[in-house]
């Protein structure tokens, strides 16, 4: 008994040990899973998507990362169910790819796996499918091998190649000689009074971020370290061309005792971003352009500095920049290390890697801010600032590996988002962090370099227009000096406004051809959120008229994140749109995303519609605002909203000086020579207030007064429409007449007094919220239809 149960027992044993092997053998014999989650906000997405035609061909792939310490699979097919497989890439660690063929027109399908380090494969992602037509640009990525073959084995590598010096040495003495003669007077300056090389300090222990005196030193060593080794980079340039023998030697210095800062100090990246990019590609410019003035141990020590450095940065971006791309400094520090990693190509044994991510982000997520339309979600300021540096890797990308960064269809309309915002006299900058005080004339040397890449005609109309480029007296500008100019073509063959959909921006203008003569509306409804530099409310508006700023958004910068930043410039009481229950719009959020809905440009007539609803976090169903625009007499806004619950609406309006408010119906606003009326319609019992307050205020230091006019519903519910008017005219004219409405059973009727090319004309506006329609009819003084516009029926 106990023998014959000792062995049944062991027999049930070894059964059940046997299965449960087994089902650890099916088990490990299942494919791995696979994460096809939605990318949020704040991610770059599965690209391209499905049923994407695509703006490139072939499209840059990207993917959900799966992990830590993967590979991938991807693969490209004519037949849906992969029959037959077109293209295959095996991606090493990397979550996007470029193909370096184009695909021929047609639909196409795609798909992903990982793999382990140990060779097991995941199961196929879901399939997705895109299209490739005429319209597609040729952009293939070279693949690593040929983009490093392609690189020069010896110096210089950036801006300039070996082979380019004879003849670049020869035009310094033709028609670059201004621009040479000019960096040799820079040069010589520098030789009599060298810039200050000690390492500059840390902050203070106990200091206060983004404080006065803290920013005093994060912004100082930022300006220090560029006057230090954009000087030395001068001087090395100056004297490869021809210059002094004397300008090398002393660039050789300020290299040197650069290269004894601490790498991770006060200059180093992750202490200082605003320091350490600039240090870390003047220093590459200035190692490629004195590398034949090096010793081998003196090249050693500035290998061994930039490893640091350079990996540092790598570490910082990779792998989190290919999947959440929208940190706003990142954007800059990408093709900063890809300076670093071209100047020690094949001396540091990481520069390899560093180049090929580098191109990685820029075939596969950049520009991130943008639409192919040519727009800019953080604004002009950051555009300047950002485009100024991009263009300087585009030319050295061009130089060193032949790749042409104006192919990409957003920089091939990049010019038309300056146009149209900052028409050649405008005053405002639009939507954006430190827009202000920014003119159109500032555009003009980042549009000519577009112009003359691109060879586009009217954006080299708009830099003559604007007052013309200056000749760049640097080392780039004497590169760039030799590109041939486009011939100059005024837009009056062009639409006067344009909407930048996937940027959510829209410019209505008058008159393109001068802000003097211009009125213009600029409307923001961003699919980007509120996020970053972009941080204005949805629905929002700017008007400007004649030159000047009328209807404005409000606020100064005094530090970025101070309390005035973030409780006043990022809240919805700060411009031009509608507060629920006193309550911002989510705050400097990717989630709070607004849309452009519908835009039409005609010669008499410009609209524009956007919805914001998500942009209030749940507490509204609907936020539509209609905007038609009568160039340029009038401007008819209508607002519907639809809450969850009751809720009192406030719609803001500001103004550079005090607002004369004679009645609900007649509110005025004059900023030297130009003026308007705004006629707030509906509801036609508002409570109105004015102030030149801000909470919270900006620092002392800041001097400001602007003023912010209130418009409350004077109870909570759930619906509510707007009805206003806008209508501008010049300060030392008299505006005629006054808008009516009539409440009819499906709307609201409006006829507003305007001027036609016949004389005095009535402008009768139809609304119909139900049918989401807007209707307008231009009638001469005898009643006759002399223009007409329809939403509906555009």
């Amino acid at each position: 008994m106990t023998s014959l149960h000792f062995v049944h027992r062991s027999i049930c044993h070894a059964c059940t040990t046997a299965l449960l092997l087994g089902a650890a053998l099916v088990a490990s014999a299942e494919p791995l899973p696979m994460n096809e989650a939605p990318a949020q906000a704040n991610e770059w997405g599965f690209r391209p998507f499905d049923g994407q035609c695509s703006e490139v061909n072939p499209p840059a792939f990207s993917w959900r990362p799966q992990g830590k310490d993967l590979s991938y699979v991807l693969e490209v097919s004519a037949a849906p169910d992969f029959s037959s497989s077109q293209y295959r890439a095996e991606v090493p660690r990397y979550n996007v790819h470029c193909p370096p063929q184009s695909f021929p027109n047609g639909t196409w399908y795609w798909r992903f796996a990982y793999r382990t380090a140990d060779g097991q494969q995941s199961a196929w992602s879901s399939t997705r499918s895109f299209s490739v037509d005429d319209d597609s640009a040729i952009l293939p990525l070279p693949t690593r091998a040929e983009l490093v073959s392609r690189v020069p084995t010896t110096h210089p590598r950036l801006f300039i190649r070996p082979e380019q010096l004879s003849e670049l040495r020869q035009r310094a003495q033709t028609d670059l000689k201004p621009v040479f003669d000019s960096l040799c007077r820079q040069c010589d300056a520098m030789l009599a009074k060298p810039p200050p090389t000690e390492e500059p300090p840390k902050y203070p222990q106990g200091m206060v971020r983004n404080s006065d005196e803290w920013r005093k030193v994060w912004w100082g060593n930022r300006v220090y370290t560029i006057k230090a080794l954009d000087g030395a980079a001068t001087l090395a340039f100056t004297r490869l061309i021809g210059g002094k023998d004397e300008y090398g030697q002393l660039a050789k210095r300020i290299l040197m005792d650069c290269a004894k800062w601490e790498p991770k100090g006060a200059t180093g990246y992750r202490y200082n971003d605003e320091a350490g990019m600039p240090y870390n590609s003047r220093f590459a410019r200035t190692y490629s352009y004195v590398y034949d003035l090096l010793s081998e141990d003196e090249r050693a020590q500035c290998r061994n500095l930039m490893r640091i450095r350079g990996e540092e940065m790598y570490r910082h971006l990779f792998p989190r920049h290919l999947w959440a791309p929208y940190a706003s400094h990142s954007n800059r520090a990408w093709h900063f290390l890809g300076e670093v990693a071209l100047a020690f190509l094949g001396e540091i044994p990481e520069a390899e890697e560093w180049l090929w991510f580098a191109m990685n982000v820029y075939a596969c997520v950049y520009p991130v801010w943008s639409d192919a339309d040519g727009g800019w979600h953080e604004g002009m300021a950051y555009w300047r600032s950002y485009m100024t540096r991009f263009t300087w890797w585009a030319d050295i990308m061009k130089s060193a590996m032949g790749v042409d960064a104006f192919a990409k269809p957003y920089f091939s309309s990049i010019g038309y988002y300056p146009m149209y915002l900052q028409p050649p006299g405008t005053k405002d900058g639009g939507f954006g962090d430190l827009v202000e005080n920014l003119r159109a004339n500032g555009n003009a040397a980042l549009v000519s370099i577009f112009a003359t890449q691109a060879q586009n005609p009217y954006w080299q109309w708009y830099v003559e227009a604007v007052g013309g480029a200056k000749v760049q007296n640097t080392y780039v500008g004497f590169v760039r000096g030799a590109a041939p100019v486009v011939a100059a073509k005024p837009p009056i063959d062009l639409p006067s406004s344009r909407c930048f959909r996937g940027t959510g921006q829209a410019m209505l203008n008058s008159n393109l051809l001068g802000g003097e003569d211009n009125v213009q509306l600029v409307f923001k409804s961003s699919p980007f959120g509120t996020q970053s530099h972009g941080y204005e409310a949805n629905n929002a508006f700017t008007f400007n008229a004649y030159g000047e700023r009328l209807l404005i958004r409000t606020g100064r910068r005094d530090s970025y994140g101070t309390e005035h930043h973030k409780n006043w410039m990022w809240e919805t009481k700060s411009v031009n749109s509608i507060s629920v229950n006193g309550e911002s719009q989510l705050k400097h959020s990717a989630q709070s995303q607004g849309e452009i809905t519908d835009f039409a440009c005609t010669p008499l007539f410009d609209y524009v519609a956007g919805e914001a609803a998500k942009s209030y976090g749940g507490r509204l169903n609907s936020f539509k605002r209609r905007i038609l625009f009568y160039k340029p007499d009038a401007v008819v806004i209508f607002d519907t909203l639809d809450a969850v619950e009751a809720a009192t609406f406030d719609f803001h309006l500001h103004a550079i000086n005090a607002m004369d408010i004679r009645s609900q119906q007649d509110i005025r606003m004059q900023n030297n020579g130009a003026a308007c009326q705004v006629a707030m319609l509906w509801p036609n019992d508002l409570a109105i207030t004015q102030s030149d307050k801000f909470d919270p205020p900006p620092r002392p230091r800041i001097k400001l007064v602007e003023y912010h006019l209130n418009a409350q519903t004077r109870q909570p519910q759930r619906q509510v429409e707007f009805v206003t008017v806008i209508r501008p005219y010049r300060a030392d004219q008299e505006l005629t007449g006054n808008p009516s409405l009539e409440k009819t059973s499906d709307g609201f009727v409006l006829a507003v007094p305007v001027k036609a090319a016949a004389g005095s004309a009535t402008l009768k506006v139809t609304f119909n919220p139900a049918a989401d329609a807007v209707q307008a009819l231009l009638m001469d003084s005898a009643g006759r239809i002399i223009g007409s516009f329809d939403s509906v029926q555009k």
